[in-house]
């Protein structure tokens, strides 16, 4: 595989956490960077260097690095993306900053609000570009939405509802979700899918004012789905917020473990002078898998909305995961080009880190939390 020198206007990548067997990154980061120009994936790591080599031939990667820190340091690598579980966020990215390289994480930034500080702060310091991937963001529906409501096309925002389903932590555990079940990893009903929803919504419509909140684990015993074996759950199953938006608008979120037989997603936004409505086949709104519909006026019925051609950065994966991840990596390159903020930064899941901070404060106290970005 030939190799462009990034002067020339390629970007080398270079994926921390990708696997032969499984995995994120695999399903989602390979084939968005595959198909985006001014991309190329350049080099891999995973857990050790034998495994790295499995990774590297099964998706043709070039280089396989033997850890994280060699692939941070390779001079054919530019950008460092972080695949790996929340718990080892923080040591990896800093292998990055260390080499002044710029950084693609997984969200949550970090294990805590504290590991994100820190993680924003050094990027900030050395002047690294640095994003991560909240890439519910980039949704065409949702960019597209986001325009209609700016330009007042469902007059005021009154309220907004959005209620959905995790999938996990349910009263099932899949085989390689069992970290999800443990708090202490970072990557729970809360962190993860209500993260991705809110900040959505949070950069639709504006940031929370005002936080109330109920965050519950009302399975505390699930079972393993092929061993059986009871297992305990400390992550939360119910996450319920309610609050106010900086404009002024009422806002209720409602996440659950498990599944539905319902829609899995439904958002609504209701204005003075319209509706527009998301609905999904999937709970987590990063997926990109909604349908935009709206109503105005004297309308009874919605209707769908069609979203206009340039919204969509790149044509790859629609209807899977690794659709928004692409848009994600394009408006990343426009970014670099422009200086625009397209992709979410590392500053931005400072806000984020903070925003569930108030959650769960607000859930602990009872007390209504003030949520200042």
């Amino acid at each position: 595989m030939s190799r462009q020198s990034p002067g020339r206007g390629v970007l080398g990548v270079g994926i921390v956490g990708l696997s032969a067997e499984r995995g994120w990154a695999g399903t989602a980061h390979v084939p968005a960077i595959n198909a985006i120009p001014g991309l190329e994936l350049r080099a891999a790591s995973a857990s050790s260097a034998a495994s790295s080599k499995l990774a590297a031939e099964k998706h043709g990667v070039p280089v396989a690095c033997a850890d994280a820190a060699e692939l941070a340091a390779h001079p054919d690598v530019d950008l460092v993306v972080i695949t790996v579980k929340v718990p080892y966020h923080a040591e990896l990215v800093g292998h990055a900053l260390a080499h002044g390289k710029k950084v693609l994480c997984e969200w949550p930034l970090g294990n805590g609000t504290a590991e994100a500080e820190a993680l924003t702060a050094e990027a900030a310091a050395k002047n690294v570009g640095a994003w991560v991937g909240l890439q519910a963001r980039a949704t065409p529906a949702i960019r597209h939405a986001a325009d209609l409501i700016a330009a007042g096309e469902i007059g005021e925002v009154l309220s907004t509802t959005l209620v959905a389903v995790g999938g996990e932590w349910g009263a099932t555990v899949r085989p390689g979700s069992e970290y999800l079940i443990d708090s202490a990893n970072g990557a729970t009903l809360l962190t993860v899918p209500f993260g991705h929803a809110v900040d959505a919504l949070a950069w639709t419509l504006g940031e929370f004012a005002e936080i109330s909140a109920t965050v519950a684990t009302r399975q505390s015993t699930v079972h393993h789905t092929v061993t059986g074996e009871a297992m305990t759950m400390t992550a939360p199953d119910q996450v319920a917020v309610t609050g106010t938006l900086t404009g002024g608008a009422v806002v209720n979120v409602h996440f659950r473990g498990g599944n539905t037989r319902d829609q899995k997603l439904r958002w609504v936004i209701s204005g003075s002078k319209g509706e527009l409505v998301f609905v999904g086949q999937h709970g987590h709104l990063q997926f990109g898998i909604v349908e935009l519909l709206g109503a105005k006026g004297e309308d009874k019925v919605l209707t769908p909305v069609e979203v206009p051609g340039g919204y969509e950065l790149v044509p790859q994966g629609r209807g899977g995961p690794s659709y928004t991840v692409a848009q994600a990596y394009a408006g990343l390159l426009r970014d670099l080009e422009d200086g625009g903020h397209r992709t979410p930064t590392f500053a931005d899941a400072l806000v984020r880190h903070r925003m569930l901070d108030a959650v769960e404060d607000a859930a602990k106290t009872g007390i209504r939390q003030l949520h200042v970005p």
